[in-house]
């Protein structure tokens, strides 16, 4: 049984009984039920573009009058590019927002109806929507960091290092101050995994679907991190990013949790598991040191 189905099951009964109706999945139980960090959600189901999954949640921490603009974090959630719902991640959001950044947490394109690069595509658009709309919320939209799990660390990894997509979205590569990476798969060539095979399969440049590709001295900051433990992401994925941003000479603050798997890695940034690693915090300083 996964960590994320124990934590479920600890919950109580009688909720889970009365939420099924709502959210009947162990990730939705969780974002149902689990005890979250206190921040006012400002907004839901924002359009950042026309399509059907482009939309974003809009997370605001509690502010003091006259305080400074926030830095922008922008949150993309994983599911082997064919999974996940925004609203499945609202305790991330929370928690992000709850460490001082206005959070966005968008969805994007799925397997079967998206393939490579599409889902870029929309991550650069959330992007350009964090560009026009931050200060509405307080914050300041030349500061954004981007923050991923799985494949949504590879979505994050490659809008922050592959320049061409923000460009073409019509958003500044340079308001990209760092990138955080959990426990996402950067270098896997040779495809030879079936999920990579029919999201990348069709790609005419392979090496270019690499974020190893990418790291040059323009780079911005990164915190990359791994659970030992992980079998579904291997840890060889962050070590082999990490060593590119130090050829580079860029900074790069490389992190492996002992006791962390690959769900482990994105639950540890809850208010209930918060104790396993000290994800979170390590984390929200590396991005706010590089924010501002």
């Amino acid at each position: 049984m996964s960590e994320l189905a124990k934590t479920t099951r600890r919950l109580s009964l009688t909720a889970i009984a009365a939420s099924l109706t709502a959210a009947c999945s162990p990730l939705s139980l969780f974002a149902t039920l689990a005890p979250k960090d206190p921040a006012l959600r400002s907004a839901r189901g924002l359009a950042y573009g026309a399509g059907p999954r482009q939309s974003l949640d809009v997370y605001a921490p509690r502010r003091r009058p006259g305080q400074a603009a926030l830095p922008v974090a922008i949150f993309f959630y994983g599911g082997s590019w064919d999974t996940g719902r925004r609203q499945d991640y609202n305790w991330v959001g929370q928690a992000l927002a709850a460490r001082g950044f206005l959070t966005l947490v968008p969805d994007y394109g799925l397997y079967p109806q998206t393939r490579y690069p599409d889902f870029l595509t929309d991550g650069a658009l959330a992007v350009r929507w964090a560009e026009r709309h931050a200060a509405e919320y307080g914050a300041d939209p030349a500061r954004i960091v981007l923050v991923g799990h799985s494949a949504g660390a590879y979505n994050a990894a490659m809008i922050a290092l592959d320049r061409r997509y923000l460009i073409a979205a019509d958003a500044d590569p340079s308001h990209i101050k760092a990138l955080a990476g959990l426990s996402g798969p950067y270098d896997f060539l040779p495809l030879t995994d079936p999920i990579a095979m029919r999201t990348f399969g069709e790609a005419k440049d392979l090496a270019g679907t690499q974020p190893t590709a990418y790291v040059t001295a323009q780079a911005p900051p990164a915190f990359l991190a791994t659970g030992d433990k992980d079998t579904t992401v291997y840890p060889k994925n962050t070590i082999k990013l990490a060593a590119r941003y130090r050829a580079a000479g860029v900074e790069v603050e490389e992190r492996h949790y002992p006791e962390l798997d690959h769900v482990g890695m994105v639950l540890a940034l809850s208010r209930a598991l918060r104790g396993r690693a000290p994800v979170l915090r390590e984390m929200t300083d590396f991005l706010h040191a590089h924010a501002g």
